[in-house]
């Protein structure tokens, strides 16, 4: 008897945690910049090529499709601006990002607002075809590695945490 009834308190605690918010927050937004508090990295709100409207909370401008010896450049630029770190996601962090259940883009739109329904390219070579890169697609929240690094994606950029410093 007295052990069912720990076990019902432990399911009981169980549930509680699960279901509340503060056991399942992941993100934690500050103005231009999302923290991915459980993988430890910092995402830019906005793609590139848009700008973070801190009054309107969104992001505004026309988001700009690049390859990669034009986000290097870009790297180059975020690391100017906004410090050290910067980079192109790995594929499982950008599949993090992916919202299952949301109509397209499958995308939590309000962290990340204005994100286009398009494939947005990571910093992963395909292992099975290394002169293909990856791309996760936020129209069907699948993942691709079909295409080239000549090629022009949507763009993400992300850094770890230990970059960033302390938000």
């Amino acid at each position: 008897m007295f052990r069912r009834i720990i076990g019902r308190v432990w399911a009981a605690t169980v549930i509680t945690l699960i279901a509340s918010p503060f056991a399942i927050a992941q993100y934690y937004e500050r103005e231009h910049l999302v923290k991915d508090l459980s993988l430890r990295i910092e995402w830019m709100r906005c793609s590139v090529g848009q700008r973070w409207d801190e009054e309107q909370k969104t992001c505004w401008g026309e988001a700009v499709r690049l390859n990669h010896d034009e986000i290097a450049e870009v790297i180059e630029q975020a690391i100017a601006q906004l410090g050290d770190g910067w980079r192109l996601p790995k594929l499982e962090e950008l599949e993090s990002l992916v919202c299952a259940e949301c109509a397209p883009p499958k995308i939590d739109v309000q962290l990340f607002p204005n994100t286009m329904s398009e494939p947005y390219w990571t910093g992963e070579k395909n292992f099975w075809s290394p002169k293909n890169i990856w791309t996760v697609s936020f129209m069907t929240g699948d993942r691709y590695g079909r295409f080239f690094p000549s090629q022009r994606m949507m763009v993400r950029l992300v850094r770890d945490s230990s970059s960033a410093g302390q938000l």
